[in-house]
This record gives C-alpha cells, sequence and structure tokens, in this order.
C-alpha cells in the first residue's frame, strides 16, 4: 500500500493553465486596482532625517575648502614641510582615508544624479 501511495505521489504530471486564463486574470486585477482607491502620492524624501548628515557634509565641505585656500596662501618654504605630524599621517594611511573620501564622494554623487534624474531635472 506504501508503495503504491509513493508511486502515485512521485509522478509530477505538467499542469499548464488554459490558453487566455493568464490575460484574463491579469485583466481582471488591473481593472479591479483602476475600481480601487485613487494612487497614492509618491512618498517624500524625509529630508528631515538627512538634515544632520547633510550639515555635516557642509560643515567638511567647507573645511576642507578652507584648508586649500590656506595651503595656497602659505609661502613657498612653509609648503616645502609636511602638513601634519609624521603620526597623523601614518594613521591616516592606514585608515585608507583617501579610499573612504572616495567612496563617499561617489555616494554622494550617484545620491545627487538619481535625485534630479527621478525628479526629471537634468
Amino acid at each position: 500500500m506504501a508503495d503504491e501511495l509513493d508511486r502515485m505521489l512521485s509522478t509530477r504530471d505538467e499542469i499548464v493553465p488554459s490558453s487566455g486564463f493568464v490575460a484574463s486574470v491579469m485583466e481582471a486585477v488591473r481593472r479591479e486596482a483602476a475600481a480601487s482607491e485613487p494612487a497614492l502620492p509618491p512618498l517624500a524624501f524625509p529630508w528631515l532625517r538627512a538634515l544632520p548628515v547633510l550639515v555635516a557634509l557642509g560643515v567638511v565641505l567647507v573645511m576642507l575648502i578652507a584648508g586649500i585656500v590656506e595651503v595656497v596662501r602659505m609661502p613657498v618654504a612653509v609648503t616645502s614641510e609636511p602638513l601634519l605630524p609624521p603620526a597623523v599621517e601614518h594613521a591616516l594611511v592606514q585608515a585608507n582615508v583617501g579610499w573612504v573620501a572616495l567612496a563617499l564622494l561617489l555616494a554622494f554623487l550617484s545620491t545627487v544624479f538619481s535625485i534630479r534624474f527621478a525628479a526629471g531635472k537634468r
């Protein structure tokens, strides 16, 4: 008895929907979606949650620009000396700060591009 049951359950017949079934179901789904409540407006970007990150990014950007301006304004004799103590330079190299800065810049630029692209402003 168990062998006969195993044999019956082990056979797999291909189940194929009748022609037009998928199309009729999709049409019914579309009709029901159109008849139900109106489309919801798209979700707004949570600017209040992103504001602290944007402010921190702005502060870092201002500090970076101020540092570049300060380096450019220095006399040539002063700029030949290292800008940072050797311990700080070693820590920056160990932390791969250049790659981290590049990754952050790419993430920022891709976010700005995607927001502008989604809003239709190019």
